[in-house]
C-alpha cells in the first residue's frame, strides 16, 4: 500500500470523492470525459460527439471544471477542453474497464492489482 492510502481520508476528502462520483454518474458527462481522454475538444466538437446540444455540453463542462475534472485552454475566441490530470484518466478508465469485466464476465486480475490497465495490455493480457 502506498503512503497516500495508509491513513484513512478525512471527511472533506470523502465528501469530495462522493461529489466526484455523483458528477460521473451522468451518461453525458462520462461520455464527455471519455472523449477528452483522447485529446482536446471544443464545445461544438464535444456536442457532436456525444449527441447533445452545445449549451447543454457547456453546462456539463462548467460543472466538470469547477470540480477540477477538466481544464480549458483559450485559443483566440475559442475554448478547448481536456481532462485535468492523470487521476481523472485513471478514474474514468477504471470505471469503464470495470463495467467491461462485469458485462463480459471477465475475471479480475488478482496478481496484477498494482498494474494499470495500459500496462496489462502492453503485456498481451486482455482487460
Amino acid at each position: 500500500m502506498s503512503a497516500q492510502t495508509d491513513s484513512e481520508p478525512d471527511e472533506t476528502q470523502f465528501g469530495l470523492a462522493v461529489d466526484t462520483f455523483k458528477l460521473l454518474a451522468d451518461n453525458t458527462r462520462l461520455r464527455i470525459l471519455w472523449a477528452l481522454l483522447h485529446g482536446e475538444h471544443s464545445v461544438g466538437d464535444l456536442a457532436e460527439h456525444v449527441g447533445a446540444q452545445p449549451p447543454a455540453v457547456s453546462q456539463h463542462l462548467a460543472k466538470l471544471r469547477m470540480s477540477h475534472l477538466v481544464k480549458a485552454r483559450r485559443d483566440g475566441n475559442k475554448l478547448f477542453y481536456a481532462a485535468d490530470n492523470a487521476h481523472v484518466r485513471h478514474l474514468v478508465e477504471e470505471a469503464l474497464f470495470h463495467t467491461d469485466h462485469v458485462v463480459s464476465g471477465l475475471p479480475d486480475h488478482p496478481n496484477d492489482t498494482d498494474v494499470r490497465p495500459q500496462q496489462r495490455r502492453g503485456r498481451g493480457e486482455r482487460d
